[in-house]
């Protein structure tokens, strides 16, 4: 079923140019290096457009891999394609797996609390999954490679980049849990002290302390880091042809890195350069 004639799915003509156009987005995060303004997370900002940060997370979020799978579903029909190969539905497994974990478990079921999302952050996220999963989508679903002859010669590769994948997801899990740790230790407390003086919880008090397990022994944005490799092991499934996993790559770094910066200031202004020491912001020993 053609939900929006020529976007979903997009039609050739149209993918082409959304695609072509994507590789140019790092220079729109350029405001991010002139500007520390970004009301989201630690760095929230009161504002009577907030919006309640765990199902804003979630419907942002969430849209990306469910545009993803709706294409690989109903394009291949449309182009009068066979079945896709494995590789097809594996690379789009992989996105939807980070993403479900990213978009449903985390802010809905992992997380104790989140920090009210404004706007601006809210629609800007959404248009970058949605923009970002009709590229990928457009690619694995039709545009791309749709034999296992377009995969031959490249095991090897989809292996290595399997590996690269998995293991940063679990960095990424492992990281995102030591920070959830942090907001579980202040709802246990605030628990203990409701029970002492017998009254209710109203809402998880914001607590910031230093990280220090895993890679937080070196930086102070190791999850970014985790994901980068993550999207990094994608791009090598896909091959150096799979210019919307090498967009989506180079658009996250671009996106995440003034933000990690900007989050390291953030951390000197808190904490103090003593207590910050020489953790650097996202890749141990260079940034």
């Amino acid at each position: 079923m053609v939900l929006v004639p020529g976007l979903l799915p997009p039609s050739r003509e149209n993918w082409v140019l959304i695609n072509n156009l994507w590789q140019f987005f790092p220079v729109v995060t350029g405001i991010q290096w002139l500007i520390d303004f970004y009301p989201q997370g630690k760095t929230s900002i009161e504002s009577r457009f907030n919006l309640p940060g765990k199902w804003a997370w979630a419907i942002m979020e969430a849209p990306g891999f469910i545009t993803l799978l709706y294409n690989m579903k109903t394009l291949p029909s449309e182009l009068g394609l066979g079945p896709l190969p494995w590789v097809n539905w594996t690379m789009a497994g992989l996105y939807s797996a980070h993403y479900f974990y990213r978009a449903i478990l985390s802010p809905l079921v992992l997380n104790p609390s989140m920090s009210p999302i404004h706007p601006l952050v809210f629609v800007s996220a959404l248009a970058f999954n949605l923009t970002n999963s009709l590229c990928l989508s457009g690619w694995l679903a039709g545009y791309g490679p749709t034999t296992a002859h377009d995969w031959a010669g490249r095991l090897y590769w989809i292996q290595a980049g399997l590996v690269v994948w998995g293991w940063s997801l679990l960095g990424n899990i492992f990281h995102d849990d030591d920070l959830r740790e942090i907001r579980r230790s202040a709802l246990r407390r605030q628990k203990e002290q409701a029970k002492k003086d017998n009254k209710p919880i109203e809402g998880v008090q914001k607590l910031y302390m230093m990280p220090k397990n895993g890679l937080f022994h070196y930086v102070l944005f190791p999850h970014y880091l985790c994901e980068w490799f993550e999207w990094l092991g994608f791009w090598m499934i896909g091959g150096l042809a799979c210019t919307p996993a090498r967009a989506f790559l180079f658009n996250e770094i671009s996106t995440m890195l003034p933000r990690a910066l900007q989050g390291r200031r953030w951390y000197i202004q808190k904490f103090g350069k003593d207590r910050v020491g020489n953790r650097k912001a996202v890749i141990p020993g260079l940034i």
